[in-house]
């Protein structure tokens, strides 16, 4: 008989001890914290140093190791080392540090780490589906060791962060935000998949890297990027059907035609479009507690006019219009900077995206010159570019408002369009700030500001729990848009007398189990789930609890 390794505290069905093997399976190994009724049972005596650890004394041994590497990236890779050494230790140190290191997992350090991708690899993780696999991708999935998926992030890596066309070193992207799964939501980290689409990359650097893990060759396009999108899609369906696919990192040009191809007739959402939406509308409804406006007396300027931008200006009118507002009233509210100056009607170069906020106006040439005609009440930047939120444009909508609302969401931190200290001191301390990546605290005067981060993490993780938990078979509007009033009302008033419109990261686990509730109960209401409605739905959500304790 073959050899066959059982779970943890069994022996092989041929009687020898599982030994050493263990140490080497991350789902199952406990390293040093092995009991010595443990070690003498499992045949890991002399494997590993006499000495038994707590949990609690691994977490404090790896914080001691991490705060010792002398810069974000060696600490990411640190991480990424234990992950596949120690799958429960990696989580319970991430739960127990969530602060901390939620900038190292992800936002801003996982776009130094993308970029290193191939140059850094050491173990694979996930799945790579290359254009060559066409006819046979069902196959691949197949390839797969768990069956039970129900979490899948997707990246084709051609717009990863603002960094841009990273191919498949756009891969750490679907492992960061599938990390973010289990530790903000408890999702079973053996129910996830990261995947990468490698169809090339146009990034002439890479293609000339002997290093580059991916196809050194041109972007597919058109039809044959088409049809493989086609057959990956089909082929999740039909090998993972319980699965939720999440669209990560796609270029705009691709991310808005994908979403609306599959939104009806798949699991689907797009986290750049829907998640940010989402995360930014909960900011926009918690700043109202220091603005004192209702988000139907905002006016709302964009500087970018891409699928982010788009996305959370689409969700802003839907909550617009359950406040009251018809939807030309509500897209009224919406105005667009790009490139080329004011989006207005009749002007070049717009996507059909572009068109419900291509006002009946004059165009203007730049930001400061449209804060200066339309007044302003809110400035979200998803422009990809730093430091467009001149001194001139935040002191211009400081004179216009007196609190307004800056939010530089452009991610990784070197990209965003200022920093919350900038903000504050040009706005005089009065400005209501969030970034997409993470900023300290500011003094100014005798006040300490605390800045919130409009991290999807706070949406996408309990979003998903609540689609798995409920088998619910679409993604709708409705859910992010509760998901976003729920966010919003976890900020009381102790947060926001200190300029903070987030719950802090150590709440992230309880936000995450009220939003996957909300999201749930609008699929069973809207008939969307799979299974009857449970007597209770948060005692049903626990039974999807992951847990990293030993």
């Amino acid at each position: 008989m073959n050899p066959v390794v059982h779970p943890v505290g069994h022996a092989r069905q041929d009687g020898e001890r599982i030994g050493r093997e263990l140490l080497y399976r991350p789902e199952v190994n406990k390293g040093t914290a092995y009991t010595h009724a443990e070690r003498a049972q499992l045949g890991l005596e002399g494997l590993l140093p006499p000495r038994v650890q707590t949990q609690a004394r691994q977490v404090i041994h790896a914080m001691e190791l991490l705060r010792a590497k002398p810069s974000n990236i060696e600490k990411h890779v640190f991480l990424m080392a234990l992950q596949d050494r120690n799958e429960r230790l990696f989580y319970h140190v991430l739960a127990h540090n969530i602060e901390e290191l939620m900038p190292i997992i992800y936002t801003p350090t996982v776009g130094e780490a993308s970029q290193q991708y191939s140059h850094m690899f050491r173990n694979p993780r996930g799945l790579y589906i290359c254009a060559s696999y066409r006819g046979r991708i069902a196959d691949i999935l197949r390839n797969w060791p768990e069956p039970e998926v129900r979490v899948i992030v997707v990246t084709d890596g051609e717009r990863i962060l603002g960094l841009g066309d990273l191919g498949v070193n756009g891969m750490g992207i679907p492992i960061g935000k599938l990390a973010l799964y289990t530790a903000g939501a408890g999702i079973d980290p053996a129910t996830t998949l990261p995947v990468v689409l490698d169809v090339g990359t146009n990034n002439e650097s890479l293609r000339n890297d002997p290093s580059y893990l991916g196809s050194p060759s041109v972007r597919l396009v058109g039809k044959e990027y088409d049809d493989l999108l086609d057959e990956f899609v089909a082929a999740v369906q039909t090998v993972f059907p319980k699965a939720l696919l999440q669209f990560e990192d796609f270029a705009n040009h691709h991310a808005i035609p994908l979403l609306r191809r599959y939104q009806d007739r798949a699991r689907v959402f797009n986290d750049d479009m829907q998640g940010t939406a989402a995360v930014a509308l909960a900011g926009l409804l918690a700043s109202g507690g220091i603005t004192k406006r209702s988000l139907v007396d905002e006016t709302i300027l964009f500087l970018g006019a891409g699928t982010a931008g788009t996305g959370i200006a689409d969700l802003v009118v839907a909550a617009m219009k359950e406040e009251g507002l018809s939807e030309e009233a509500a897209q009224s509210r919406c105005w667009f900077v790009d490139v080329h100056g004011l989006v207005v009607r009749g002007r070049d170069h717009l996507g059909e995206h572009n068109l419900p906020y291509a006002h009946d106006r004059a165009a203007l040439p730049d930001l400061l010159s449209a804060v200066k005609a339309l007044n302003p009440t809110v400035l979200i930047g998803v422009s990809g570019q730093p430091g467009l939120f001149t001194q001139d444009v935040v002191e211009t909508m400081a004179a216009i408002n007196n609190h307004p609302v800056i939010f530089p969401l452009s991610n990784p931190t070197s990209k965003a369009e200022c920093t919350a200290e900038q903000a504050y001191r040009w706005s005089q301390g009065r400005a209501v700030f969030a970034g997409g990546s993470p900023f300290g605290p500011v003094e100014i005067g005798e006040k300490t500001l605390v800045p919130g981060q409009g991290n999807n993490v706070y949406i996408f993780p309990g979003l998903g729990l609540g689609v798995v938990a409920s088998g619910a078979r679409l993604v709708t509007e409705e859910m992010f848009l509760v998901a976003a009033r729920v966010l919003a009302a976890q900020v009381g008033p102790a947060l926001l007398e200190r300029g903070t419109i987030y719950p802090p990261l150590t709440q992230i686990c309880e936000v995450s189990e009220r939003i996957a509730e909300a999201v749930a109960q609008v699929a069973y209401d809207g008939d969307l789930a799979e299974g009857p409605r449970p007597a209770s739905v948060a005692e049903h959500l626990a039974t999807f609890r992951y847990h990293h304790e030993y």
